[in-house]
């Protein structure tokens, strides 16, 4: 699990940029849409940290590197080219980011495959690799 002020930064780009579907965050059970129209999911599956510097007993930096990865659920039999934009579009939201102590880096493609059908939808994902360092 990423630092809360990862996943709040995170959301607050999300909330502010990002309108063409609903987003559901970690944990907020019964918001995806009932209909089985889009939605983008937010999930932060790999995260670790250690100091990178050694200072006084809660001054030393901690730098967290991790990912989240945004996985965007679209009705399966509509080809690939606007989820494809879609999820250009979210990746030029974070590539390259930084808020404070929160850096994004070049996020992966989505890859197409016989895993993208999950159900009702077809689903295409990013990973989005990023640095937070933190005192403590």
């Amino acid at each position: 699990m990423a630092l809360s002020t990862v996943m709040a930064a995170v959301k607050a780009r999300l909330d502010e940029t990002w309108t063409r579907c609903p987003v559901v965050y970690p944990n907020t059970k019964g918001t995806t849409p009932k209909d089985g129209s889009r939605y983008l999911a937010v999930s932060y599956p790999l995260a670790s940290s250690e100091p990178i510097t050694v200072g006084s007993p809660g001054s030393t930096v901690y730098r967290e590197t991790g990912t989240f990865r945004l996985v965007l659920h679209l009705e399966r039999g509509l080809g690939v080219d606007e989820g494809s934009a879609w999820m250009d579009e979210l990746a030029a939201l974070f590539r390259g980011l930084t808020v404070g102590h929160f850096r994004c880096y070049g996020p992966t493609s989505p890859a197409h495959d016989d895993r993208n059908d999950l159900g009702n939808y077809y689903a295409l994902s990013i990973s989005v690799p990023y640095e937070a360092d933190s005192v403590g």
